[in-house]
Parts: C-alpha cells; structure tokens; sequence
C-alpha cells in the first residue's frame, strides 16, 4: 500500500550571526539597549582569568520570537558550537546546529565578499535560507544570487540595535511567501 498523504517540504534554514543581531555590541557601551540583560561569558578565546570576561547583551524575549518562525534555526557565527554553551540558553533555545568554519575563516574570503558567504552556500546546499548578519551586503547577495540555486534573503541587521520586531516581521513574511510556506 502506497502512502499517498502529501509530505510537508522542509522548513527554510534561518541562519543567525549572533555579534550584531542577538548581541548589540555596537550599541554605546555605557547604555545597554532596551530589553536587553547583560552577560558576562567566558567562551573560547575569553578563558583566560586575568582577562575580563567578555560583555554580551542578550534580549531574553528573541528566543521566543526566533521560535516561532516558520524556519529551522541555525547558528551562523564564530561562537560555532559554544552558542548553544553560552548563547541558546540563555535565550531559551533548543541546542542548535552550528556552521562550521574550519581553523582560520577569514582567510577563506573571496575579493569583496564577506568571508562567510561562501561556506554559507556550501553548507544550505541548495535549501532555500534566510542570514541575519551585521556585515552582508550587496556583494554578498550578488554572490548567493549566483552560486546558491534555492531562494535566499540575506538580511543586514544594525549591530546598534540587534533583531528589532520589524526584522522578525521581515522574516516571517518571506518564508511565507516561498511556494509551501
């Protein structure tokens, strides 16, 4: 017997940088942003006891608005797997996957393009995705528009602000516009 109920097309990825949309790091270091707690983390590279641990302004409400897209969540950032130590927790998070950039990313860069985007498109394969970064740009979407063949929103957040709600609006309303959503 044949199963013939139709299959539900998978989720497009939402792959999240966190220095910049989730941490407003470039906000004024005195005034921590609305809604937003600080942190003090001491992930890799930030281990050494006579440095000071590393600030991190986190909005405890963007767990569950990242939630409640219509995507499969992904962390796009050099935290790598110690997002899901010090980051998804903290926001209520299910442990995430991670990109994985290799030993020295930024040395992977193409001329103009951010040294994300290539491994970027590697690692969605071909699955339509949406990127929350601070540093995407034109070249950027130029690049994915040539190599990824699945829909892509490559969404530049204010690292002053982080996720505002008109970014989660924005997001929502294009995974609900891909055939499926």
């Amino acid at each position: 017997m044949t199963d013939t109920r139709p299959t539900r097309p998978r989720p497009p990825l939402l792959l999240i940088d966190v220095d910049g949309p989730l941490n407003p790091y470039a906000a004024k270091p005195t005034r921590r942003p609305e809604g937003y707690l600080t942190h003090r983390m001491r992930p890799r590279g930030w281990d050494d006891p006579a440095s000071k641990p590393l600030r991190v302004w986190l909005d405890p409400s963007h767990g569950a608005a990242l939630r409640a897209l219509p995507y499969a969540l992904v962390w796009a950032t050099t935290w790598g797997a110690e997002a899901n130590v010090w980051i998804g927790p903290r926001l209520g998070l299910p442990e995430l996957p991670y990109i994985d950039w290799g030993p020295d990313p930024v040395d992977r860069s193409s001329a103009g393009v951010f040294w994300k985007t290539e491994r970027v498109v590697e690692w969605a394969a071909g699955r339509p995705f949406a990127w929350v970064d601070d540093e995407v740009g034109e070249r950027d979407r130029e690049f994915v528009a040539r190599r990824h063949p699945g829909p892509a929103l490559l969404h530049h957040v204010d690292p002053r602000r982080g996720l505002l709600a008109y970014d989660f609006a924005r997001l929502a309303a294009w995974a609900e516009a891909l055939p499926g959503g």
